[in-house]
């Protein structure tokens, strides 16, 4: 009855939420989270710099979130360089003294708090001509208000009585308002304090005295209309991180280090974020505005969908949009094979579905619409979704179609299991926990030993060399990130997981169809063409080396124009090196592995019947008990690294052994080989489109933060951003099968053609890029 049940229930639920279903109700809820953005921006009157000021929340102890946007954290040279030549003054009492030591140790983190304290204290940078001054003002009175005449920014704080203070106030209005018109201008509310530990002559300060001091503040800086853009704006975010600090104040007065450096950390962003613009700084910037090339992708997606008018208009209907029956995207990905001839408007069809994809990727992590908040790691963050997905991925279980050692079904529940694990590791922040990093490091190594495998496989038993075969595998790698290059203005280099998979197709393929050509036909006629095989592997294996030791040698390569363009991230190929020589070898073990099974297959050692062990009992036995052992080991190790460059060095020498620890454990049993995950599988098959998605609709300022569509709720935020991002990766990985079939065409002549216009298009295309660079942080 139980497993009735179990049947019963899983049909239920793919009956009634089809994945049709799915993209309407994200198509409403996408609707309905942009009219409610938009309005609340519109109406609201609140702007990221606005939150940025006003609240926030801790996470964990230290890491200050402020509502809605991403905090940078700023380094002595980003802070030189947005202040050089410009002078900041904090006026105030002791308090603000710290907060002004906390401001200056960010240019300069050097600096001691050395200077008398009831006395002013100059700063200057000489190699950035930056001067950051404290003036011991202790009470806004009339000396303060005639030194607001001579200084840029105040920091203020009181200790009158509250008429006087706000009569007082009142009069400094007027000059802080003059002020504004030359520089920025900020006034910082009362701290709490802790008045059980605070000494006898500070006992008359008490926290209901202090609101009412902020409440007579706010009355009066807010009180006259003033030009939104030189109003005085109010700090009150470091006022909220220390009513949850001001616990472990020493003296009941004075804020605790960290405390006092969020105060002067939200005081650089606001200052410095719309000059420096950095990626993980969201707040207080504006919307960039669109280079040439986003400009005309805009343009060709409507013209794109004034065409589709037209044929609709004129009765062009005849079209059925093939479901593919694998749609899997990474490079066995393949047409269906019973589909109807696309009609006229499928391809336009297609293209409009990308467009209106495009602005939500745009709206998303480009324009000024949905909210973003930095990561924050934790254990539970990670492991806890982590158990979840593996309880969905044991109830979706279903019998293979076949038992063979790494099948079709096989294959796509890894990717999809090692896809999700992936997903969590980035949305939680977990490369800061090494043991984490280091495994699914080895999960990306597991990806690329898939496409040795997979390719090799493919040539070795079909000797399928023909340029529709590359020219259909390129394409589904690579549609969907160029088009991102555009629309976000990002360089290729930075999906770097499509372009280290794309440099390994091409490798693979070279290999292989250079000649000797290899088969399987031929090796079986003698087997001394299996030695030319290892022979050219051999080959390969040197070629890598060449290029892994000689740095130098490898830049200079790939740092040819236009080699260049593919490869560089911020002027640099750097970052490609460092991910290429991270997983050089894995690919060849993979071809390897491939290369193995394949004649042990043929020579019929291998048992893979429905229920058989792959070996004899006692071989399965020990391998079993092999694998478990270093895989574990493995775990060990990772466990005990104690820097990632530490762990990166041996990484490319045992990450394969993982890999083929969990091979053999998976395979060798045939009860293991009999059943599936489909839920995994089911995400295997959209394994690089989510992998790439995530960038920019799960994820937020390319990868830095995380995008928030529901504010003020981070657990049901990260529900409906999930569906609508799984909906969007699994209509993009339609859109490209639909593509495929029109773009790139089984005739040789018109496939040549097109080719020689996609070399000449993409000439243009990196002249403008080119050019568009000029206008950094569009």
């Amino acid at each position: 009855m139980a497993v009735l049940a179990y049947s019963l229930g899983k049909r239920e639920i793919n009956q009634h939420f089809t994945i049709k279903n799915a993209k309407f109700i994200s198509i409403v809820v996408v609707i309905v989270l942009l009219v409610f953005h938009t309005t609340s921006r519109y109406y609201g009157g609140g702007d990221s710099c606005e939150w940025l000021l006003s609240r926030g929340r801790y996470l964990g102890e230290n890491v200050w979130q402020p509502y809605g946007c991403m905090m940078h954290k700023y380094k002595s040279i980003e802070a030189k360089t947005c202040l050089a030549e410009k002078r900041v003054a904090f006026v105030g009492d002791s308090r603000i003294r710290q907060l002004f030591y906390s401001f200056i140790k960010i240019i300069d983190p050097e600096r001691r708090e050395d200077g008398n304290k009831h006395e002013d204290i100059p700063f200057e940078d000489e190699s950035s001509s930056v001067n950051v001054d404290f003036l011991w003002y202790p009470e806004a009175n009339n000396s303060m208000k005639e030194r607001c005449f001579k200084i840029f920014t105040l920091y203020s704080s009181a200790n009158e009585t509250l008429q006087q203070y706000k009569a007082n106030l009142t009069a400094i209005a007027v000059h802080l308002e003059k002020l504004a018109d030359h520089g920025e201008v900020y006034w910082v509310l009362q701290d709490p304090v802790n008045e059980e530990v605070l000494s006898e002559n500070r006992k008359m300060i008490t926290n209901q005295q202090l609101e009412l001091y902020n409440e007579a503040a706010v009355d009066v800086l807010n009180s006259s209309k003033r030009n939104s853009r030189s109003r005085v704006k109010l700090l009150a975010a470091s006022r909220q991180a220390a009513l949850e600090t001001i616990t472990q104040s020493d003296d009941g007065l004075h804020l605790p280090e960290s405390t006092r450096n969020v105060g002067a950390m939200i005081l650089m962003n606001s200052v410095c974020n719309k000059l420096l613009r950095p990626i993980d700084g969201s707040c207080c910037q504006t919307l960039p505005p669109a280079n040439l090339l986003q400009k005309l992708a805009a343009c060709f997606f409507l013209g794109s969908a004034l065409v589709l008018l037209v044929l609709h208009i004129l009765g062009n209907n005849r079209h059925r949009r093939p479901v593919p029956s694998d749609v899997e995207s990474l490079e066995e990905k393949k047409p269906a094979t019973a589909a109807a001839p696309l009609g006229l408007k499928a391809p336009f069809q297609a293209l409009c579905r990308m467009g209106l994809i495009m602005s939500y990727f745009y709206l998303c992590d480009r324009a000024d619409v949905f909210m973003k908040e930095q990561k924050f790691y934790t254990h539970s963050t990670f492991f806890i979704p982590f158990i979840y997905i593996f309880v969905l991925g044991v109830f979706y279980n279903e019998n293979s179609k076949e038992t063979k050692l790494l099948n079709r079904e096989q294959t796509d529940e890894w990717k999809g299991w090692m896809q999700l694990v992936i997903l969590i590791y980035h949305i939680s922040g977990a490369s800061a926990f090494i043991p984490v990093y280091m495994h699914v490091r080895v999960l990306v190594a597991a990806y690329l030993f898939q496409t040795g495998y997979g390719h090799f496989s493919f040539f070795w038993l079909k000797g399928d060399f023909g340029l529709y075969r590359v020219c259909q595998v390129l394409f589904r790698l690579n549609f969907l990130v160029l088009v991102l290059c555009v629309v976000m203005n990002r360089p290729y280099q930075f999906y770097y997981f499509v372009p280290l998979v794309t440099f390994w197709f091409v490798v693979i393929y070279v290999t292989l169809a250079m000649w000797p050509q290899i088969l399987q036909k031929k090796a079986n006629s003698s087997g001394l063409w299996h030695l030319g095989v290892l022979a050219k592997l051999l080959g390969l294996l040197l070629f890598i080396c060449v290029f892994a030791f000689s740095q130098g040698f490898f830049e200079r390569i790939f740092s040819v124009w236009p080699i260049s363009k593919l490869f560089e991230l911020d002027g640099s190929v750097h970052e490609w090196w460092f991910r290429w020589k991270l997983d050089r070898f894995v690919m060849i073990h993979g071809m390897l592995f491939a290369f193995i099974y394949l004649v042990l297959q043929k020579c019929q050692v291998l048992a893979e019947g429905k229920g058989e062990a792959l070996f004899s009992a006692k071989i399965s036995n020990m391998l079993l008990f092999l694998s478990v052992v270093s895989f574990i080991t493995y775990s060990i190790w990772a466990s005990s690294c104690k820097t990632k460059t530490e762990c990166n060095k041996m990484h490319p020498y045992i990450s394969v052994v993982q890999i083929l620890a969990f091979i053999l454990i998976r395979n060798i049993p045939g009860y293991a080989r009999s059943i599936y995950s489909s839920f995994f599988a089911w995400f295997g098959k959209i394994s690089l489109e989510l992998f790439i998605c995530q960038y920019h609709i799960w994820l937020a300022a390319d990868t830095k933060g995380i995008l928030v569509l529901i504010p003020g709720s981070p657990s049901l935020n990260i529900m409906v951003s999930t569906f609508i991002f799984v909906c969007v990766a699994h209509e993009i990985s339609l859109i490209t099968n639909d593509l495929a079939q029109v773009v790139i065409p089984k005739d040789s002549v018109s496939l040549l053609k097109r080719l020689g216009a996609a070399g000449l298009f993409s000439l243009v295309v990196l002249l403008l890029a080119s050019g568009s660079q000029l206008t950094p942080g569009a």
